[in-house]
């Protein structure tokens, strides 16, 4: 019975991610869920017992889809220059899998930063302690500009995630069909690449 249980949770916070991804949080009802789950909507409550309580279950795990790969970078014994290369390629390859995560992502949180910024601020210092020690290590070489953590990863991910939040967009200005857009985010990515490892590495 217990097995059973777990099946129908776990059915249920699968469809729960799909339509939030979609729909976000205000877009997203309950009977949405248990359609998406072929459920009753009585399980979704016996399970989840609100939306509320569901959907901060489901931005935990998305977020940290966002963030775990980054994090596991970060603790590779390889230099600076392959840390930030790493990150922009994992970066992209995400956006690829997941194009609606980074709008989901930027709309709830902005929508509702006070009950979110709890997993926010574990993301923030996990960067910070894992590459705060490594930059400051170049900067006192003279390795790369002076530069901190809250600076450069704006730099890094507003030039990348831009073109993926205005997808819609580019591709009609471009006339883009879905492979090409595709191939131009590929283009983009090894632009941003170059970008900032050209500015941040002063030897480059």
């Amino acid at each position: 019975m217990k097995c059973i249980n777990l099946s129908s949770e776990e059915k249920l916070k699968e469809a729960a991610k799909s339509v939030f991804l979609k729909k976000g949080f205000a877009g997203t009802t309950a009977r949405d869920i248990a359609d998406a789950a072929g459920m009753n909507i009585a399980l979704t409550n016996y399970y989840f017992r609100s939306k509320e309580k569901l959907f901060v279950e489901i931005f935990k795990d998305l977020f940290s889809l966002y963030y775990t790969n980054t994090i596991k970078i970060l603790d590779k014994p390889i230099s600076l220059k392959e840390k930030i290369v790493a990150m922009i390629e994992e970066d992209y390859h995400l956006m690829m899998q997941e194009p609606n995560l980074v709008v989901f992502l930027m709309n709830e949180i902005h929508r509702d930063c006070e009950s979110l910024i709890p997993e926010i601020l574990k993301y923030k210092e996990l960067l910070s302690r894992k590459l705060s020690g490594q930059i400051e290590e170049e900067v006192k070489k003279g390795a790369i500009r002076n530069i901190e953590v809250r600076h450069l990863m704006p730099i890094i991910l507003g030039s990348l995630q831009f073109v993926s939040v205005g997808k819609n967009m580019h591709m009609k200005m471009h006339n883009m069909t879905e492979r090409e857009f595709n191939d131009f985010t590929e283009q983009h990515k090894n632009h941003v690449i170059g970008m900032v490892t050209n500015y941040l590495f002063v030897s480059s």
